[in-house]
């Protein structure tokens, strides 16, 4: 998870003395800075400072919470550019803090909640994760993640909105330009509030949709279809797609295969076979692992995907082998230009 902390690499050569252990107290000093902005976002600090700078006081007023201790959280956090001192006791919100206030360009207020309400504790168990094959999530709190949000749906806003804001920021460099394969009616399965299949079908009034996720999930895509002028085109659909699926010309995965294992992404793949026809397309939208050092937003998610649902990020080659075994045989990848996702299309042929 990025902390807003820098992440410099290792430079060449020569390195000051100390600098080393510097960094790393920098990149161990996560979990606090995390927690901090978890308190910004929260509280929606953020959106209040955007009305104009304001004073711990009046923030702690409003927000039912004690001036001193927070003066010190938006002092330190000052240190890392989320907001800035102003006179007159005042802090104002920068730039880069502005996205922990909810329905702004780029927000992540979502995600910060999803992930500091639900992540947080469970990376506490990263090392059990390593010594069991547990996920860090069932070892916490004695259930996987999905049966979790079944039971504590007050976290679902936070996981609507941070699919959302991933399909607003990293996706959005891939969805701009991209065009699906040719097809009537598009299923996007496990599509969340059907945020990248709205993208997809917005300027196409040729095509139908139907979303498909959780019937608890159902809401949030029924109302975001209606925001975007799609109701009419798209319908939704709660259910459990290790069940079945929709019967559909394309098929939409994304960020999906990630979420699980290899032997649940050969199920899920299988209910999707049972109802595609011949020749249908499949589009698999997601960010693919690379095997050098280069840093990309993969290597963290693989991480996330390892302690909270058991699933793994994977390299272009073994999602092609992953669909192969359901039948499906890639045509061609799609990659954006920046933000590190790609749309794999394969077309399904019946054995």
């Amino acid at each position: 998870m990025h902390h807003g902390l820098r992440r410099d690499p290792a430079p060449s050569g020569e390195r000051p003395a100390g600098a080393a252990s510097a960094q790393m107290a920098e990149m161990l000093s996560g979990f606090a800075v995390s927690q901090a902005l978890y308190v910004v976002a929260k509280l929606d600090l953020a959106a209040k400072l955007l009305a104009g700078p304001r004073t711990p006081a009046e923030l702690a007023k409003e927000s039912d919470v004690l001036e001193d201790p927070l003066r010190r959280v938006l002092h330190t956090l000052s240190g890392v550019g989320v907001v800035t001192h102003r006179e007159g006791d005042r802090f104002a919100v920068t730039d880069l803090g502005a996205t922990l206030a909810g329905g702004t360009p780029g927000s992540l207020r979502g995600t910060a909640l999803l992930w500091m309400e639900t992540h947080y504790e469970a990376f506490g168990e990263l090392l059990g994760t390593l010594r069991t094959g547990s996920t860090g999530f069932a070892l916490r709190h004695g259930q996987e993640f999905v049966p979790y949000l079944r039971e504590h749906p007050e976290h679902l806003p936070g996981l609507t909105s941070a699919m959302a804001e991933l399909n607003g920021g990293p996706r959005q460099a891939l969805l701009a330009g991209y065009r699906l394969p040719e097809g009537e009616v598009v299923a996007d399965i496990g599509g969340a509030d059907g945020s990248v299949l709205a993208a997809l079908l917005a300027d196409d009034p040729r095509r139908r949709g139907i979303v498909m996720d959780l019937p608890e999930v159902v809401p949030a895509a029924t109302a975001r279809m209606s925001e975007a002028g799609l109701a009419g085109r798209v319908s939704t659909v709660g259910g459990d797609f290790f069940t079945g699926v929709p019967s559909a010309d394309v098929y939409l995965l994304s960020a999906v295969l990630h979420d699980w294992s290899d032997e649940d992404c050969v199920r899920l793949l299988g209910r999707i076979a049972e109802a595609a026809r011949p020749g249908a397309r499949l589009v698999v939208i997601e960010s693919l692992l690379p095997l050098d050092d280069e840093p990309h937003p993969s290597k963290l998610s693989d991480l996330i995907m390892l302690t909270m649902a058991g699933g793994r990020e994977r390299t272009g080659s073994e999602y092609t082998t992953l669909l192969g075994t359901a039948g499906f045989v890639v045509d061609r990848t799609v990659s954006a230009p920046a933000g590190g996702y790609s749309a794999i299309e394969a077309t399904f042929e019946a054995g």
